[in-house]
């Protein structure tokens, strides 16, 4: 369906001879984001932030913007006993997350873990620990006397005055994991840890995982050794069993683990534990497997029995959040929720009794930066300048006094204090490379922390982005992103190569600066390059994304069409010369479309795709589709294997062997299918461990994906 549409050329970089074009080999280079930067750790008082410069670990003051060296990190690589040999190979998700630097409460000292070993600074290096083992995942006790960590599949806690060592759960193992997360948790639920010390310090939450019903998927290495080495992986297909989930609380003295009443199975899902401040509850977010239904529990420590604060229910799906923050003062919470269709943040009684909505309208908020308890108001990220672009804001508890904090257009990522007297902002856009700057609560910038990274504009033809809007068949806007080949001629037909991605959690138009990107030197081999996020997608709130549900595919080649059909018209580019790439849910939409729409595209690339949707994973794929027996339908329409007689342009299907995350099966059996129909198409495969190739082999895919193109699109 075609409406009016409008074309914003969101920027045009003067050209200068003396500039080069972007090539493969500018990408080999590693400047393809502009200026990079440490993290930073702010103090629990708030007033300075810590970060690495060198091997040193430097203190920044945010009120002087003065730095001065805290300590000096090549001692430690001394100091480690950790073994350094080659460790045994485990799956670990990319999703977990531990952190390397914790302050104490007085902003005085800090914890440090480096390679495996746990160290405090006090005026000098203290070493917690000095075995060969691991310890990982290392948590200061909010009094700061105290370390918890995790030693293979068991919790230890020990005292930092005396060094004693306290083991406080036993019988793990690989199976049975203490505190130890299983691969889709962190994967689809975003949960990066598995254990929580309670507010006062005595008691330990923790999660523990038996995955001893999860499939088993038989990866092999066949690269790194003579013989091939197996290496399994516990990895949870649709409609399969889930780990089953026990939360326990123990005594940092150790003792018997106290089970609490809300025990996950495989068809339920725990997804958050929060702590409240008395630490006498534990709040936990509780669903359902296909997850639409969410219960946030009160779950008495003393008794173990839960008490339902509040329920969300939605038809398709709940998007699980970590908005979640207690507010001791008023004995209330924050809380954030998509009853209206998009994001927003409410406060209520610990009881349950909603109090009050913060934030409203057709935008949605994406994080929480900080909360001031005192001066009632609430610093989040949002959407509300537009889906494109993210902003900082501030808010009242009462409502209704929205505040824009940051005011160039792009995108913004921040790190704010804990009481937001200060926030770092981390900003790009189209023109300009990620820069970072200081500012103060009210949005008054104090100092550049690091200036902008020019040189790509300088010395490289940056091709100019467009934002292009496009009407949908619901009469919504879509927005797509265009980029031009240099001495554009609008008479002449251009090849165009579209890059999808698609599916949900994720936005790929966005104002932000790519600078030298594979899109970059596609655009100057003579290719429009044509991306749009479809219905579906992330950004644009529930309602927007949930036009996907049971039929994966469907609804986004719809939309991805009536985008294209836009393209075409503009006149410029030659129907009969179009590709589309995409890679894990863009490599499944790039084999949807090829097979369900077979003659609209000339050729495609399908990079790590996903070919039937029973073969991943339980929690992302039940969410958006249900359990296979309650959509067989829509697992059948879904899958491109039932379609592979349908293919009729140049294909070709490029995936590491040993992917964790997209097994490498759904290749296989796509080749399988498209053999078994007789239709030519072409592979390439890599060897490494994960989900995308990178490291010199990521050169050589680059190359041979562009040979493709150029080769059946010219």
């Amino acid at each position: 369906m075609h409406s009016r549409f409008l074309t914003l050329l969101l920027f045009a970089i003067p050209y200068a001879w003396s500039q080069k074009p972007v090539t493969l080999d500018a990408l080999s280079g590693g400047r393809t984001r502009g200026s990079g930067s440490s993290a930073i750790t702010w103090t629990p008082d708030s007033k300075s932030f810590a970060y690495t410069e060198g091997k040193g670990l430097m203190l920044y003051d945010a009120a002087t913007q003065k730095k001065s060296e805290l300590a000096n990190l090549e001692a430690l690589d001394e100091l480690v006993v950790a073994s350094k040999g080659k460790p045994v190979f485990d799956w670990e998700n990319r999703r977990v997350r531990e952190d390397q630097m914790q302050w104490t409460p007085d902003s005085r000292r800090f914890l440090y873990a480096q390679d495996g070993d746990i160290f405090l600074w006090d005026q000098g290096w203290k070493q917690l620990t000095a075995t060969p083992d691991q310890e990982r995942d290392a948590r200061l006790s909010p009094d700061g006397n105290r370390v918890a960590f995790r030693r293979d599949n068991d919790l230890y806690v020990i005292t930092i005055a005396t060094k004693q060592e306290q083991r406080i759960t036993t019988g793990g193992s690989d199976l049975l994991r203490n505190g130890r997360l299983d691969w889709v948790y962190p994967e689809e639920l975003s949960l990066s840890r598995a254990f929580w010390w309670s507010p006062d310090s005595q008691s330990i939450a923790y999660l523990q995982f038996d995955v001893s019903k999860q499939m088993t998927h038989p990866h092999v290495d066949m690269v790194t050794a003579n013989r091939a080495v197996y290496e399994p992986e516990r990895y949870p297909k649709a409609g399969s069993p889930n780990a089953d989930v026990k939360l326990g609380v123990v005594s940092v003295g150790g003792g018997e683990t106290k089970w609490m009443s809300v025990t996950g199975s495989a068809d339920t899902l725990l997804a958050r534990v929060d702590w409240t401040p008395d630490s006498k509850e534990l709040f936990v977010q509780k669903l359902p497997r296909v997850q639409n239904r969410l219960e946030l529990l009160a779950v008495n420590v003393a008794s173990g029995s839960p008490r339902t604060v509040l329920e969300e229910k939605d038809w398709a799906w709940i998007n699980v959040h970590s908005m979640l923050r207690f507010l001791p003062i008023t004995n209330q919470f924050l809380w954030a929720s998509e009853r209206s269709g998009f994001r927003h943040l409410y406060i209520y009684s610990l009881k349950g009794e909603l109090q009050k909505q913060i934030t409203s309208g057709d935008w949605e908020v994406s994080e929480i930066a900080a909360i001031n308890e005192k001066e009632q108001t609430v610093y989040f990220t949002s959407t509300a300048a537009s889906p494109l672009e993210r902003h900082l804001y501030s808010a009242s508890f009462k409502g209704g006094d929205l505040k824009k904090l940051t005011t160039a257009a792009g995108t913004h990522s921040i790190s704010m204090s804990p009481n937001g007297a200060f926030f770092m902002d981390t900003h790009s856009s189209f023109t300009e490379p990620s820069g970072r700057t200081l500012h103060d609560s009210t949005g008054k910038q104090l100092a550049v922390y690091r200036e902008r990274d020019r040189k790509v504009l300088t010395d490289y033809q940056i091709l100019p982005t467009e934002i292009v809007q496009v009407k949908s068949e619901f009469g919504d806007t879509m927005y797509a992103r265009m980029i031009k080949p240099p001495n554009f001629d609008p008479t002449r037909k251009y090849p165009a190569i579209v890059m999808v991605y698609g599916g949900p959690g994720a936005q790929t138009v966005r104002n932000s600066f790519a600078g030298l990107s594979w899109d970059q030197a596609l655009a100057h081999k003579g290719f429009v390059i044509w991306q749009m996020d479809n219905h579906g997608s992330a950004g644009r709130g529930h309602k927007w994304e949930s036009r996907v549900f049971r039929r994966l595919g469907e609804q986004e080649l719809s939309d991805q069409k009536v985008g294209l059909s836009h393209l075409v018209s503009m006149g410029f580019v030659d129907p009969n010369r179009l590709g589309m790439y995409g890679w894990s849910y863009g490599g499944f939409m790039t084999l949807y479309t090829l097979f369900n729409s077979p003659k609209t595209f000339k050729a495609g690339i399908a990079g790590a795709p996903v070919t039937d949707w029973r073969h991943y994973d339980t929690i992302y794929t039940e969410r958006y589709m249900d359990i296979p027996g309650e959509n067989s339908a829509g697992y059948k329409y879904s899958s491109p294997l039932n379609q592979a007689a349908n293919l009729e342009a140049k294909l070709m299907i490029v995936h590491n062997i040993e992917d964790d995350n997209v097994l490498f099966q759904n290749s296989m059996q796509m080749m399988d299918a498209l053999q078994q129909a007789n239709k030519p198409f072409e592979t390439m495969i890599y060897p490494q461990k994960n989900h995308g190739v990178s490291g010199p082999a990521s050169k050589h895919m680059l190359q041979t994906l562009t040979s493709f193109f150029e080769r059946t699109l010219n």
